[in-house]
């Protein structure tokens, strides 16, 4: 088992839905990585048991975990603290958690095996491919996106996950009244969040927002108005160590909560 955690990448071209290879920007890099034994007895225990390997064809989701109920889609899921925290707290959901990063899948597995977490199942794969060759349209209750890479230099926003194909992709497999909660740190990013899921037009905001045009542009003029476009944190949303340090420093947090029309 390598040391090198497949983490965010680097790839050229516009992202196409079917077409044959990446077909898209990678929004990670591979990056060297270590990983504590414990992370290794697990990954290699339970990943047999609980992972959903990539494989270019559709998942029968209600095969895989064994019963119907609502399907929940995580993207990034770190070190796994909120992804388990999240499924434990709702039994009668189904999660399913994307990571690139081999440490975090590592100590997710653990996580799942401590907490006998019959309700949670991870994918160590590239995000894009994963919604686009194996979760069929409308199969999903909800997907979440936590703090993603905010590629905070200018030259490298194109790498960014929120985009607007990538975001069309993931409303498409959204059941109708399903939902996509992103919340991030950094304030451009949050009002690019906000910009993109406002114009994609099979989402609506949960909250009042204003619609369309030059909203990023506005917003960057007078960031207090973007409030009105974002959401309080909903309560399944745990907050982290590193989300409370931030706001102990008056660092903000911005949550989106778009719904499939």
């Amino acid at each position: 088992m390598s040391d090198t955690p497949l983490i965010h990448g680097a790839d050229d071209g516009a992202y196409q839905e079917g077409r044959e290879g990446h077909g898209h920007i990678k929004s990670f890099v591979r990056r060297a990585g270590r990983m504590s034994e414990a992370q290794h007895r697990y990954l290699d225990e339970m990943m047999p048991k609980i992972g959903i390997p990539y494989q270019p064809a559709p998942v029968d989701l209600a095969a895989v975990y064994g019963r119907n109920a609502p399907k929940i889609l995580e993207i990034g899921c770190g070190m796994g603290e909120t992804t388990a925290k999240i499924a434990e707290a709702h039994p009668e959901n189904d999660y399913f958690g994307l990571e690139v990063h081999i440490p975090g899948v590592g100590a997710l597995c653990k996580l799942i095996a401590e907490k006998l977490l019959g309700n949670l199942r991870i994918g160590n794969h590239d995000a894009v491919e994963v919604v686009r060759d194996m979760l069929p349209e409308g199969s999903l209750d909800g997907i979440h996106i936590f703090f993603p890479d905010p590629w905070h230099k200018t030259r490298h926003k194109k790498r960014r996950l929120i985009q607007p194909p990538f975001v069309a992709l993931l409303a498409s497999r959204l059941k109708p009244g399903g939902y996509i909660h992103c919340a991030t740190d950094w304030e451009n990013y949050a009002l690019q969040m906000l910009d993109v899921l406002g114009r994609e037009a099979q989402l609506e905001n949960s909250v009042d927002n204003p619609s369309t045009g030059a909203l990023a542009a506005a917003l960057e003029a007078d960031s207090a108005a973007g409030l009105a476009g974002f959401a309080p944190r909903p309560d399944y949303r745990p907050l982290t160590k590193f989300e409370n340090r931030g706001i102990r420093l008056g660092h903000g947090v911005w949550d989106l909560v778009f719904r499939k029309r």
